[in-house]
């Protein structure tokens, strides 16, 4: 069961007939009686269900409904009558859109189809807009949790661009909520460790659903990225919980205006071919706080108003990207360092595990590279003339970045220049074995390398 997707899943649940109907008092009657069996079968809380459908009776004997003179204002009121009761913003009568069948010929059904298609494709799955701001920060609009099976491509080359920047502002100030599995994917974006994120229990089956940080994401995690989520009153359901795991996890800062206030997960429900409701049969059960978000909303840490929350944003978002730059930057000269230092005081035999380990914290950081590997291995083996040192530092390249053939083929040549051509050989072999699977654009010059070492090894022989 899914949060409601305010926009999209309304639209594209409405398969019933409707047309213009005098509403009757029998019609209101059996509309109610029917609307008060479905909430006390399946709305979550069944003490207010009981209460809600007493409610709906008191006000039909009053005669409360008789100034509903057609569908639309009859689905309102007995919204705002359930809601006095249960103040549950999900649960919400709505009137069934009328339907028009296609015409019955292949090129209706095909210009029917493709406009479908072409809908969906507009709200290109909630990524409204992602731009690059001043400071290296990145903001993403997004309007709606999209279903995982459909737009999981679309996330992670989002997050691929989001993951250049020095700070992420996630603007859900105009986001309606949906799938709780992207709600759980997208914010197992930001943490490296299993987290307990949320759970959802139902009612049917007295059963409970947890979600965890996933392990594996689509692309590179943004784990030390400062993180700003904006909300406001129109962010919901499962907007709010993406916001709510984040600020009791104390991962991202919230900024903005109190949210709406819908904690509550449930699906539509037909009342007649005129009428439907969605109920909510679930609630969320946040794993720090043992309760949720219904009824009062998220509340974020900095208050702002409406028309001032982006430019408040974005100074925070930049100073924290100017710290996350400085950070960065003490951590490579202390890393630096560290590496130099075994460098300086190479032992043959003695100092290539320190150098190895050196280097491997480097990669982790992120702030060394393959590339960044390969040309402080060329330093040593070329221009300081200190082979020895130059192959332990490509070797290393082979162990921290073993897909790649160009480190094969660095390595290589080191081992021939320390004269072991024996192993330069399988060194080589190994780059054009990689080239060949990845079908790699140097493929030809690794073979050619690979041709030289074998005609100097049977020249020598």
């Amino acid at each position: 069961m899914k949060y409601p997707l305010i926009i999209l899943f309304v639209l594209t649940i409405q398969p019933l007939f409707s047309q213009e109907i005098t509403l009757s008092d029998d019609y209101k009657k059996e509309t109610i009686e029917k609307l008060s069996l479905l909430i006390q079968d399946f709305y979550i809380y069944p003490d207010v269900a009981k209460k809600t459908s007493e409610h709906l009776y008191k006000q039909y004997e009053a005669g409360y409904f008789d100034q509903c003179k057609d569908n639309e204002t009859f689905a309102t009121v007995l919204t705002e009558s359930v809601q006095s009761v249960n103040k549950d913003k999900h649960m919400k009568i709505m009137s069934n859109a009328s339907y028009i069948a296609p015409e019955n010929t292949l090129e209706a059904k095909a210009a029917h189809r493709m406009g479908q298609i072409n809908n969906y494709r507009s709200i290109n799955h909630g990524f409204r807009e992602l731009k690059m701001l001043e400071g290296n920060v990145a903001y993403l609009d997004l309007r709606m949790f999209a279903p995982i099976d459909r737009a999981k491509e679309m996330v992670d080359a989002y997050m691929k661009l989001l993951s250049l920047s020095d700070a992420v502002i996630i603007d859900l100030t105009h986001n309606g909520g949906g799938d709780p599995s992207m709600v759980q994917y997208l914010c197992s974006y930001f943490f490296d460790k299993k987290l307990h994120l949320n759970s959802l229990y139902y009612r049917e089956g007295d059963r409970t659903q947890e979600y965890w940080t996933l392990e594996e994401v689509g692309g590179k995690k943004l784990v030390e990225i400062p993180l700003f989520i904006m909300i406001g009153e129109e962010t919901f359901s499962g907007a709010e919980e993406f916001a709510y795991n984040m600020q009791t996890q104390k991962r991202a800062t919230l900024i903005g205006q109190t949210s709406a206030g819908g904690a509550n997960p449930g699906g539509t429900r037909g009342i007649n071919e005129h009428l439907s409701v969605f109920i909510p049969t679930g609630r969320a059960i946040n794993p720090i706080t043992n309760t949720n978000w219904e009824g009062v909303g998220v509340q974020p840490e900095i208050q702002t108003k409406k028309e001032e929350t982006l430019e408040q944003v974005c100074i925070l978002a930049q100073k924290a990207a100017d710290l996350l730059r400085k950070n960065k930057l003490e951590t490579y000269i202390q890393l630096q360092q560290n590496l130099n230092q075994h460098l300086e005081h190479y032992k043959q035999g003695e100092s290539e595990m320190n150098i190895s380990a050196s280097i491997k914290n480097l990669v982790d950081s992120g702030l060394f590279g393959e590339w960044d590997i390969n040309t402080l291995g060329y330093l040593y083996l070329m221009e300081l003339k200190k082979p020895e040192i130059g192959l332990c530092i490509l070797k290393s390249n082979t162990i921290h970045f073993p897909k790649s053939p160009n480190v094969y083929d660095s390595y290589g040549e080191a081992l021939k220049i320390n004269g072991d051509l024996t192993s330069a050989l399988e060194s080589y072999q190994k780059a054009v074995d990689l080239a060949t699977e990845n079908n790699d654009q140097n493929l030809t010059y690794y073979k050619e390398t690979l041709q030289k070492i074998k005609d100097e090894l049977n020249s020598g022989k």
